[in-house]
């Protein structure tokens, strides 16, 4: 039989407020003044065995605490940093951040 990989996924959301401090195009010169989004999370995480590593409920409930009270003060962060931070903290192998479920960033090993 062939190795398989496995991943457990989830999927979470969040509002949060952001803003783009250095954005220096004039046609969305908006985004430098704080606004708020619904961040669409999703993370894989590779598991080693069907009964995995981690419960999949407690990975969830983890990366909701860390993140901490809602709104969720991202500051200058982008999707790709929120991401970037996510994937490192939960050694996950991708995650997907998401503005209102529309545009966003990937990030995976």
């Amino acid at each position: 039989m062939k190795n398989l990989r496995k991943e457990i996924v989830i999927k979470l959301q969040v509002e949060g407020i952001h803003k783009w401090g250095t954005c220096d195009i004039p046609e969305v010169s908006f985004l430098t003044y704080p606004h708020r989004h619904i961040f669409h999370i999703t993370m894989t995480k590779q598991v080693e065995h069907n009964d995995r590593d981690i419960e999949i409920i407690m990975l969830k409930r983890q990366v909701l605490e860390y993140l901490g009270k809602q709104p969720v003060m991202f500051d200058n962060k982008s999707c790709e940093s929120i991401a970037e931070e996510l994937l490192l903290e939960f050694d996950a192998t991708s995650v997907v951040v998401l503005e209102d479920n529309e545009n966003g960033a990937i990030v995976s090993i």
